[in-house]
Protein backbone atom coordinates (compact mmCIF):
# COMPACT_ATOMS: atom_id res chain seq x y z
CA UNK A 1 0.00 0.00 0.00
CA UNK A 2 0.88 3.25 -0.59
CA UNK A 3 2.37 5.48 1.81
CA UNK A 4 -0.06 8.88 0.61
CA UNK A 5 -3.14 6.02 1.16
CA UNK A 6 -4.77 7.45 -2.10
CA UNK A 7 -3.76 4.57 -3.94
CA UNK A 8 -6.86 2.03 -4.43
CA UNK A 9 -6.13 -1.38 -2.99
CA UNK A 10 -7.93 -4.90 -3.02
CA UNK A 11 -7.21 -8.60 -1.96
CA UNK A 12 -5.35 -11.50 -3.31
CA UNK A 13 -4.62 -14.88 -2.29
CA UNK A 14 -1.00 -15.89 -1.70
CA UNK A 15 0.10 -19.50 -1.37
CA UNK A 16 3.52 -20.61 0.60
CA UNK A 17 5.14 -23.98 0.89
CA UNK A 18 2.65 -25.94 3.47
CA UNK A 19 0.03 -22.73 4.11
CA UNK A 20 -2.24 -20.13 2.61
CA UNK A 21 -2.65 -16.50 3.34
CA UNK A 22 -5.12 -13.68 2.21
CA UNK A 23 -2.78 -10.83 1.27
CA UNK A 24 -3.62 -6.52 0.51
CA UNK A 25 -2.25 -5.61 -2.61
CA UNK A 26 -2.43 -1.98 -4.62
CA UNK A 27 -2.64 -2.08 -8.85
CA UNK A 28 -4.82 -4.36 -10.26
CA UNK A 29 -4.86 -7.45 -8.50
CA UNK A 30 -8.20 -8.73 -9.00
CA UNK A 31 -7.66 -12.38 -8.52
CA UNK A 32 -10.44 -12.45 -5.09
CA UNK A 33 -12.83 -10.32 -6.73
CA UNK A 34 -12.88 -12.69 -9.67
CA UNK A 35 -13.30 -15.49 -6.85
CA UNK A 36 -15.47 -14.11 -4.93
CA UNK A 37 -18.39 -13.21 -7.67
CA UNK A 38 -17.47 -16.87 -9.11
CA UNK A 39 -19.11 -17.90 -5.32
CA UNK A 40 -21.65 -15.72 -4.89
CA UNK A 41 -23.10 -16.42 -8.05
CA UNK A 42 -22.65 -20.34 -7.88
CA UNK A 43 -24.35 -19.78 -4.35
CA UNK A 44 -27.19 -18.16 -5.94
CA UNK A 45 -27.58 -21.03 -8.59
CA UNK A 46 -26.58 -18.98 -11.83
CA UNK A 47 -25.75 -21.72 -14.65
CA UNK A 48 -22.42 -22.70 -14.54
CA UNK A 49 -21.17 -21.21 -17.46
CA UNK A 50 -22.26 -17.51 -17.19
CA UNK A 51 -21.22 -18.16 -13.41
CA UNK A 52 -17.71 -18.86 -15.30
CA UNK A 53 -17.99 -15.99 -18.16
CA UNK A 54 -18.96 -13.26 -15.85
CA UNK A 55 -16.06 -14.38 -12.66
CA UNK A 56 -13.57 -14.44 -15.62
CA UNK A 57 -14.49 -11.18 -17.90
CA UNK A 58 -14.87 -9.32 -14.49
CA UNK A 59 -10.74 -9.83 -14.19
CA UNK A 60 -10.48 -8.58 -17.88
CA UNK A 61 -12.45 -5.32 -16.87
CA UNK A 62 -10.47 -4.63 -14.36
CA UNK A 63 -7.06 -5.58 -15.38
CA UNK A 64 -6.04 -2.96 -17.94
CA UNK A 65 -3.07 -4.42 -18.83
CA UNK A 66 -4.92 -7.56 -21.02
CA UNK A 67 -6.28 -6.22 -23.86
CA UNK A 68 -10.55 -6.62 -23.86
CA UNK A 69 -10.30 -8.68 -26.82
CA UNK A 70 -8.16 -11.60 -25.25
CA UNK A 71 -11.12 -12.85 -24.16
CA UNK A 72 -12.52 -13.56 -27.38
CA UNK A 73 -9.53 -15.23 -28.26
CA UNK A 74 -9.66 -17.49 -25.49
CA UNK A 75 -13.11 -18.61 -25.50
CA UNK A 76 -12.42 -19.58 -29.59
CA UNK A 77 -9.23 -21.29 -28.94
CA UNK A 78 -10.67 -23.04 -25.69
CA UNK A 79 -13.19 -25.24 -28.20
CA UNK A 80 -10.43 -25.53 -31.32
CA UNK A 81 -8.97 -28.81 -31.00
CA UNK A 82 -9.37 -31.82 -33.06
CA UNK A 83 -9.71 -34.50 -29.90
CA UNK A 84 -11.82 -32.22 -28.44
CA UNK A 85 -14.32 -33.48 -31.80
CA UNK A 86 -14.81 -37.22 -29.40
CA UNK A 87 -17.43 -35.54 -26.97
CA UNK A 88 -19.50 -34.45 -29.83
CA UNK A 89 -19.21 -37.78 -31.24
CA UNK A 90 -19.46 -40.07 -28.72
CA UNK A 91 -22.86 -37.71 -27.70
CA UNK A 92 -24.36 -38.43 -30.45
CA UNK A 93 -23.75 -41.73 -30.71
CA UNK A 94 -25.11 -42.08 -27.20
CA UNK A 95 -28.42 -40.97 -28.37
CA UNK A 96 -28.74 -42.96 -31.11
CA UNK A 97 -27.88 -46.38 -29.60
CA UNK A 98 -30.72 -44.85 -26.77
CA UNK A 99 -33.35 -44.27 -29.57
CA UNK A 100 -32.35 -47.42 -31.19
CA UNK A 101 -33.64 -50.10 -28.50
CA UNK A 102 -30.36 -50.20 -27.02
CA UNK A 103 -31.46 -49.77 -23.51
CA UNK A 104 -34.17 -52.07 -23.02
CA UNK A 105 -32.20 -54.87 -24.24
CA UNK A 106 -28.86 -54.23 -21.94
CA UNK A 107 -31.50 -53.99 -18.70
CA UNK A 108 -33.15 -57.35 -19.87
CA UNK A 109 -29.28 -58.84 -19.83
CA UNK A 110 -29.35 -56.82 -16.18
CA UNK A 111 -31.84 -58.54 -15.03
CA UNK A 112 -30.95 -62.21 -15.99
CA UNK A 113 -27.92 -61.31 -14.65
CA UNK A 114 -28.58 -60.13 -11.13
CA UNK A 115 -32.29 -60.06 -10.95
CA UNK A 116 -32.04 -63.01 -8.49
CA UNK A 117 -29.79 -61.52 -5.88
CA UNK A 118 -31.19 -60.28 -2.37
CA UNK A 119 -31.47 -56.39 -3.35
CA UNK A 120 -31.79 -57.77 -6.74
CA UNK A 121 -33.01 -54.48 -8.51
CA UNK A 122 -30.20 -52.80 -6.78
CA UNK A 123 -27.79 -55.01 -8.25
CA UNK A 124 -29.99 -54.82 -11.68
CA UNK A 125 -29.59 -50.86 -11.30
CA UNK A 126 -25.77 -50.90 -11.22
CA UNK A 127 -25.03 -53.79 -13.80
CA UNK A 128 -27.21 -51.70 -16.20
CA UNK A 129 -24.80 -48.24 -15.43
CA UNK A 130 -21.91 -50.53 -16.39
CA UNK A 131 -23.07 -51.69 -19.38
CA UNK A 132 -24.44 -48.49 -20.42
CA UNK A 133 -21.20 -46.77 -19.78
CA UNK A 134 -20.39 -48.74 -23.00
CA UNK A 135 -23.14 -46.29 -24.67
CA UNK A 136 -24.03 -43.06 -23.25
CA UNK A 137 -20.91 -41.72 -21.59
CA UNK A 138 -22.91 -39.62 -19.48
CA UNK A 139 -23.71 -40.68 -16.16
CA UNK A 140 -26.78 -37.58 -15.26
CA UNK A 141 -28.49 -39.08 -18.42
CA UNK A 142 -28.20 -42.56 -17.12
CA UNK A 143 -29.09 -41.66 -13.68
CA UNK A 144 -32.34 -39.96 -15.17
CA UNK A 145 -32.83 -42.99 -17.40
CA UNK A 146 -33.06 -45.17 -14.44
CA UNK A 147 -35.02 -42.83 -12.37
CA UNK A 148 -37.96 -43.22 -14.84
CA UNK A 149 -37.64 -47.13 -15.45
CA UNK A 150 -36.76 -48.65 -12.14
CA UNK A 151 -37.96 -46.32 -9.49
CA UNK A 152 -41.54 -47.03 -9.65
CA UNK A 153 -40.33 -50.99 -9.35
CA UNK A 154 -38.33 -50.58 -6.87
CA UNK A 155 -41.16 -48.39 -4.79
CA UNK A 156 -43.51 -51.86 -5.63
CA UNK A 157 -41.09 -54.04 -4.01
CA UNK A 158 -40.42 -51.92 -0.41
CA UNK A 159 -37.92 -50.37 -1.11
CA UNK A 160 -37.26 -47.18 0.87
CA UNK A 161 -37.09 -43.90 -1.33
CA UNK A 162 -33.81 -42.52 0.29
CA UNK A 163 -31.85 -46.13 -0.72
CA UNK A 164 -33.69 -46.23 -4.22
CA UNK A 165 -31.97 -42.74 -5.00
CA UNK A 166 -28.61 -43.66 -3.47
CA UNK A 167 -28.33 -46.55 -5.65
CA UNK A 168 -29.58 -44.99 -8.52
CA UNK A 169 -27.65 -42.20 -8.45
CA UNK A 170 -24.07 -43.70 -6.88
CA UNK A 171 -24.30 -46.49 -10.01
CA UNK A 172 -24.78 -44.11 -12.27
CA UNK A 173 -21.67 -42.97 -11.75
CA UNK A 174 -19.70 -45.82 -12.99
CA UNK A 175 -21.09 -44.76 -16.63
CA UNK A 176 -18.74 -41.89 -16.62
CA UNK A 177 -15.67 -44.47 -16.24
CA UNK A 178 -16.42 -46.69 -18.16
CA UNK A 179 -15.20 -46.13 -21.91
CA UNK A 180 -16.40 -43.74 -23.79
CA UNK A 181 -16.01 -41.79 -20.78
CA UNK A 182 -16.67 -37.40 -21.64
CA UNK A 183 -14.69 -36.95 -18.62
CA UNK A 184 -11.55 -38.65 -19.79
CA UNK A 185 -11.96 -37.45 -23.21
CA UNK A 186 -11.96 -33.90 -21.40
CA UNK A 187 -9.35 -34.79 -19.02
CA UNK A 188 -6.80 -35.80 -21.88
CA UNK A 189 -7.98 -32.82 -24.10
CA UNK A 190 -6.67 -30.37 -21.43
CA UNK A 191 -4.26 -32.16 -19.93
CA UNK A 192 -2.34 -33.36 -23.52
CA UNK A 193 -2.28 -37.12 -22.32
CA UNK A 194 -3.56 -40.07 -24.86
CA UNK A 195 -7.10 -39.94 -24.93
CA UNK A 196 -7.15 -43.92 -26.29
CA UNK A 197 -5.15 -44.97 -23.41
CA UNK A 198 -6.95 -43.06 -20.68
CA UNK A 199 -10.29 -44.85 -22.33
CA UNK A 200 -9.08 -48.17 -22.14
CA UNK A 201 -7.32 -47.67 -18.49
CA UNK A 202 -11.11 -46.53 -17.42
CA UNK A 203 -12.50 -50.17 -17.99
CA UNK A 204 -11.12 -52.14 -14.57
CA UNK A 205 -11.20 -49.38 -12.61
CA UNK A 206 -15.12 -48.61 -13.29
CA UNK A 207 -16.09 -52.54 -13.26
CA UNK A 208 -14.44 -52.27 -9.66
CA UNK A 209 -16.23 -49.50 -9.16
CA UNK A 210 -19.80 -51.49 -10.20
CA UNK A 211 -18.46 -54.46 -7.78
CA UNK A 212 -17.54 -52.24 -4.71
CA UNK A 213 -21.62 -50.72 -4.81
CA UNK A 214 -22.62 -54.04 -5.69
CA UNK A 215 -21.28 -55.48 -2.33
CA UNK A 216 -22.32 -52.12 -0.31
CA UNK A 217 -26.64 -52.59 -1.62
CA UNK A 218 -26.40 -56.22 -1.24
CA UNK A 219 -25.24 -55.28 2.52
CA UNK A 220 -28.03 -52.97 3.17
CA UNK A 221 -30.41 -55.05 1.00
CA UNK A 222 -29.99 -57.79 3.19
CA UNK A 223 -30.49 -55.96 6.53
CA UNK A 224 -33.75 -54.97 5.33
CA UNK A 225 -34.89 -57.65 3.55
CA UNK A 226 -35.51 -56.00 0.42
CA UNK A 227 -36.04 -58.88 -2.50
CA UNK A 228 -34.73 -61.57 0.06
CA UNK A 229 -36.73 -64.28 -1.57
CA UNK A 230 -35.23 -63.20 -5.02
CA UNK A 231 -32.86 -66.36 -4.83
CA UNK A 232 -35.81 -68.33 -5.74
CA UNK A 233 -36.41 -66.64 -9.33
CA UNK A 234 -32.84 -67.32 -10.45
CA UNK A 235 -32.52 -67.02 -14.47
CA UNK A 236 -31.98 -70.22 -16.31
CA UNK A 237 -29.28 -70.24 -18.87
CA UNK A 238 -31.87 -70.17 -21.83
CA UNK A 239 -32.66 -66.96 -20.91
CA UNK A 240 -29.33 -65.78 -20.50
CA UNK A 241 -28.54 -66.94 -23.94
CA UNK A 242 -30.86 -65.22 -25.04
CA UNK A 243 -30.54 -62.13 -23.09
CA UNK A 244 -26.93 -62.01 -24.30
CA UNK A 245 -28.16 -62.89 -28.05
CA UNK A 246 -30.45 -59.59 -28.16
CA UNK A 247 -27.88 -56.95 -26.72
CA UNK A 248 -25.00 -58.65 -28.89
CA UNK A 249 -24.31 -55.94 -30.70
CA UNK A 250 -24.39 -53.24 -27.88
CA UNK A 251 -22.47 -55.25 -25.94
CA UNK A 252 -20.19 -55.42 -29.09
CA UNK A 253 -19.70 -51.87 -29.07
CA UNK A 254 -17.07 -51.08 -26.40
CA UNK A 255 -15.17 -54.09 -27.13
CA UNK A 256 -14.85 -52.90 -30.89
CA UNK A 257 -14.19 -49.36 -29.38
CA UNK A 258 -11.44 -51.03 -27.14
CA UNK A 259 -9.69 -52.82 -30.38
CA UNK A 260 -9.94 -50.10 -32.62
CA UNK A 261 -7.81 -47.77 -30.75
CA UNK A 262 -5.94 -51.03 -29.12
CA UNK A 263 -4.78 -52.03 -32.71
CA UNK A 264 -4.05 -48.40 -34.10
CA UNK A 265 -6.82 -48.56 -36.18
CA UNK A 266 -8.54 -45.62 -34.93
CA UNK A 267 -7.18 -42.62 -33.02
CA UNK A 268 -9.86 -41.86 -30.04
CA UNK A 269 -11.83 -39.26 -32.33
CA UNK A 270 -11.72 -41.26 -35.22
CA UNK A 271 -13.34 -44.24 -33.00
CA UNK A 272 -16.17 -41.64 -31.52
CA UNK A 273 -17.20 -40.95 -35.63
CA UNK A 274 -17.09 -44.30 -36.20
CA UNK A 275 -19.13 -45.44 -32.71
CA UNK A 276 -22.11 -42.86 -34.96
CA UNK A 277 -21.88 -44.84 -38.13
CA UNK A 278 -22.16 -48.08 -35.95
CA UNK A 279 -25.10 -46.83 -33.94
CA UNK A 280 -26.69 -46.09 -36.80
CA UNK A 281 -26.67 -48.74 -38.87
CA UNK A 282 -27.20 -51.07 -35.75
CA UNK A 283 -30.46 -49.20 -34.48
CA UNK A 284 -31.63 -48.87 -38.22
CA UNK A 285 -31.35 -52.03 -39.86
CA UNK A 286 -30.47 -54.81 -37.56
CA UNK A 287 -32.76 -53.66 -34.36
CA UNK A 288 -34.93 -51.91 -36.98
CA UNK A 289 -36.31 -49.24 -33.92
CA UNK A 290 -34.29 -46.03 -35.34
CA UNK A 291 -37.08 -44.35 -36.95
CA UNK A 292 -36.38 -40.91 -38.78
CA UNK A 293 -38.26 -39.20 -35.91
CA UNK A 294 -36.41 -40.97 -33.60
CA UNK A 295 -32.93 -39.83 -35.29
CA UNK A 296 -33.82 -36.33 -35.94
CA UNK A 297 -35.12 -36.18 -31.88
CA UNK A 298 -31.85 -37.79 -31.34
CA UNK A 299 -29.99 -35.12 -33.34
CA UNK A 300 -31.89 -32.46 -31.57
CA UNK A 301 -30.93 -33.44 -27.75
CA UNK A 302 -27.14 -33.91 -29.13
CA UNK A 303 -26.81 -30.18 -30.90
CA UNK A 304 -28.44 -29.42 -26.95
CA UNK A 305 -25.94 -31.12 -24.84
CA UNK A 306 -23.14 -30.29 -27.02
CA UNK A 307 -23.70 -26.60 -27.10
CA UNK A 308 -23.89 -26.96 -23.14
CA UNK A 309 -20.92 -28.67 -22.95
CA UNK A 310 -18.88 -26.03 -25.48
CA UNK A 311 -20.39 -23.18 -23.80
CA UNK A 312 -18.84 -24.50 -20.29
CA UNK A 313 -15.34 -24.65 -22.24
CA UNK A 314 -15.28 -21.91 -23.87
CA UNK A 315 -16.04 -19.79 -20.59
CA UNK A 316 -13.90 -22.18 -18.78
CA UNK A 317 -10.95 -21.00 -20.70
CA UNK A 318 -11.50 -17.52 -20.06
CA UNK A 319 -11.08 -18.58 -16.20
CA UNK A 320 -8.21 -20.98 -17.23
CA UNK A 321 -6.09 -17.82 -18.69
CA UNK A 322 -6.91 -15.53 -15.63
CA UNK A 323 -5.62 -18.19 -12.92
CA UNK A 324 -2.51 -19.45 -15.63
CA UNK A 325 -1.94 -14.96 -15.47
CA UNK A 326 -2.04 -15.04 -11.86
CA UNK A 327 0.75 -17.96 -11.44
CA UNK A 328 -2.07 -19.95 -9.38
CA UNK A 329 -1.09 -23.39 -10.52
CA UNK A 330 2.69 -22.93 -9.45
CA UNK A 331 1.83 -21.43 -6.54
CA UNK A 332 -0.70 -23.71 -5.58
CA UNK A 333 1.42 -26.12 -6.56
CA UNK A 334 4.27 -24.67 -3.99
CA UNK A 335 2.01 -24.91 -1.27
CA UNK A 336 0.77 -28.88 -1.59
CA UNK A 337 4.16 -29.31 -2.24
CA UNK A 338 5.22 -27.45 1.03
CA UNK A 339 3.12 -29.58 2.91
CA UNK A 340 4.52 -33.00 2.61
CA UNK A 341 7.36 -34.46 0.23
CA UNK A 342 5.87 -38.18 0.83
CA UNK A 343 3.73 -38.87 -2.92
CA UNK A 344 1.01 -40.60 -1.20
CA UNK A 345 0.48 -37.57 1.24
CA UNK A 346 0.53 -35.30 -1.77
CA UNK A 347 -2.35 -37.38 -3.74
CA UNK A 348 -4.10 -37.41 -0.84
CA UNK A 349 -3.97 -33.50 -0.41
CA UNK A 350 -5.32 -33.23 -3.88
CA UNK A 351 -8.07 -36.14 -3.18
CA UNK A 352 -9.47 -34.27 -0.68
CA UNK A 353 -9.16 -31.13 -2.33
CA UNK A 354 -11.24 -32.70 -5.84
CA UNK A 355 -13.61 -34.26 -2.89
CA UNK A 356 -14.86 -30.63 -1.98
CA UNK A 357 -14.34 -28.86 -5.24
CA UNK A 358 -16.73 -31.89 -6.79
CA UNK A 359 -19.12 -30.34 -3.88
CA UNK A 360 -19.24 -26.90 -5.00
CA UNK A 361 -18.84 -27.30 -8.99
CA UNK A 362 -19.92 -29.74 -11.65
CA UNK A 363 -17.50 -32.16 -12.67
CA UNK A 364 -16.65 -31.20 -16.37
CA UNK A 365 -15.81 -27.48 -14.57
CA UNK A 366 -13.83 -28.95 -12.50
CA UNK A 367 -11.68 -31.17 -14.94
CA UNK A 368 -11.18 -28.19 -17.25
CA UNK A 369 -9.87 -25.99 -14.18
CA UNK A 370 -8.37 -27.96 -11.91
CA UNK A 371 -6.00 -30.61 -14.32
CA UNK A 372 -3.11 -27.61 -15.33
CA UNK A 373 -3.20 -27.45 -11.80
CA UNK A 374 -2.93 -30.92 -10.35
CA UNK A 375 -1.88 -32.89 -13.26
CA UNK A 376 2.11 -31.48 -12.62
CA UNK A 377 1.68 -32.21 -9.35
CA UNK A 378 1.16 -35.45 -9.35
CA UNK A 379 3.38 -36.16 -12.60
CA UNK A 380 6.17 -34.54 -10.64
CA UNK A 381 5.80 -36.39 -7.22
CA UNK A 382 5.84 -40.18 -9.65
CA UNK A 383 2.60 -40.74 -10.73
CA UNK A 384 1.48 -42.16 -14.08
CA UNK A 385 -0.88 -39.15 -15.86
CA UNK A 386 -3.37 -41.57 -17.22
CA UNK A 387 -3.42 -43.28 -13.85
CA UNK A 388 -4.03 -39.82 -12.18
CA UNK A 389 -6.71 -39.22 -15.05
CA UNK A 390 -8.84 -41.99 -13.28
CA UNK A 391 -8.74 -41.08 -10.08
CA UNK A 392 -9.62 -37.10 -11.23
CA UNK A 393 -12.12 -38.15 -13.11
CA UNK A 394 -13.97 -40.64 -10.10
CA UNK A 395 -13.56 -38.03 -7.67
CA UNK A 396 -15.16 -35.23 -9.65
CA UNK A 397 -18.17 -37.74 -10.50
CA UNK A 398 -18.37 -38.40 -6.82
CA UNK A 399 -19.81 -34.63 -6.51
CA UNK A 400 -22.64 -35.79 -8.73
CA UNK A 401 -23.83 -37.42 -5.26
CA UNK A 402 -22.73 -35.13 -2.89
CA UNK A 403 -24.38 -31.45 -1.78
CA UNK A 404 -24.66 -29.16 -2.85
CA UNK A 405 -24.36 -29.31 -5.73
CA UNK A 406 -24.92 -32.83 -6.94
CA UNK A 407 -26.25 -33.02 -10.47
CA UNK A 408 -27.28 -36.61 -10.63
CA UNK A 409 -28.51 -36.21 -6.45
CA UNK A 410 -30.85 -33.49 -7.71
CA UNK A 411 -31.89 -35.48 -10.90
CA UNK A 412 -32.96 -38.49 -9.44
CA UNK A 413 -34.59 -36.43 -6.66
CA UNK A 414 -36.35 -34.21 -8.85
CA UNK A 415 -38.06 -37.01 -11.09
CA UNK A 416 -39.08 -39.49 -8.21
CA UNK A 417 -40.02 -36.72 -5.54
CA UNK A 418 -37.66 -37.98 -2.86
CA UNK A 419 -36.19 -35.81 -0.30
CA UNK A 420 -32.54 -34.72 -0.57
CA UNK A 421 -32.70 -34.95 3.39
CA UNK A 422 -33.66 -39.07 2.69
CA UNK A 423 -31.03 -39.04 -0.27
CA UNK A 424 -28.03 -37.81 1.43
CA UNK A 425 -29.11 -40.01 4.30
CA UNK A 426 -28.66 -43.46 2.72
CA UNK A 427 -25.98 -42.41 0.40
CA UNK A 428 -23.14 -41.83 2.69
CA UNK A 429 -21.92 -45.64 2.73
CA UNK A 430 -22.39 -45.45 -1.03
CA UNK A 431 -19.61 -42.53 -0.62
CA UNK A 432 -17.48 -44.44 1.40
CA UNK A 433 -17.65 -47.28 -0.68
CA UNK A 434 -16.22 -45.00 -3.53
CA UNK A 435 -13.56 -43.76 -1.42
CA UNK A 436 -12.56 -46.90 -0.48
CA UNK A 437 -12.01 -47.74 -4.50
CA UNK A 438 -10.04 -44.39 -4.80
CA UNK A 439 -7.87 -45.91 -2.19
CA UNK A 440 -7.67 -49.41 -3.86
CA UNK A 441 -6.93 -47.22 -7.32
CA UNK A 442 -4.14 -45.06 -5.76
CA UNK A 443 -2.69 -48.12 -3.33
CA UNK A 444 -2.80 -50.55 -6.91
CA UNK A 445 -2.01 -48.28 -9.77
CA UNK A 446 -1.82 -52.01 -12.14
CA UNK A 447 -5.94 -51.59 -11.82
CA UNK A 448 -5.35 -48.12 -14.14
CA UNK A 449 -2.37 -49.04 -15.68
CA UNK A 450 -2.99 -52.76 -16.90
CA UNK A 451 -4.80 -52.44 -20.27
CA UNK A 452 -3.19 -49.25 -21.06
CA UNK A 453 0.21 -50.98 -20.38
CA UNK A 454 -0.83 -53.48 -23.35
CA UNK A 455 -0.58 -50.36 -26.18
CA UNK A 456 2.68 -49.99 -27.92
Amino acid sequence: MSDDGDEDCDAYLQFWPGRLEIRWRSEGNNLLTVLLIFTVLLLINVPIAFTLGIAGMTYFFTETSIPLPVVAQRMITGTQSYPLLAVPFFILAGHIMNAAGITARLMKLADVLTGHLIGGLAHVSIVLSMLMGGVSGSSNADAAMQARILLPEMRKRGYSDGFSAAVLASGSLTTAIIPPSIGLVLYGFVGQVSIGKLLIAGIIPGLLMGLVLMFTAYVAAKKRGYDADGRNRKRTLGELVEAVKESFWALLFPVLLVLTIRLGIFTATEAAAFAVVYAFLIGKYIYRELSWEKLNAALKDTAEDNAVIMLIISMAAVVSYVLGYEKVPVQLANFIVGISDNPYVIMGTIIAFLFVAGMVMEGTVNILLLTPIFLPIVTKAGFDPVHFGIIMAIMVQIGGITPPVGVNMYTVCSLGNIPIEAFVKESVPFVIALMITITLLVVFPQFSLLLPGMIK
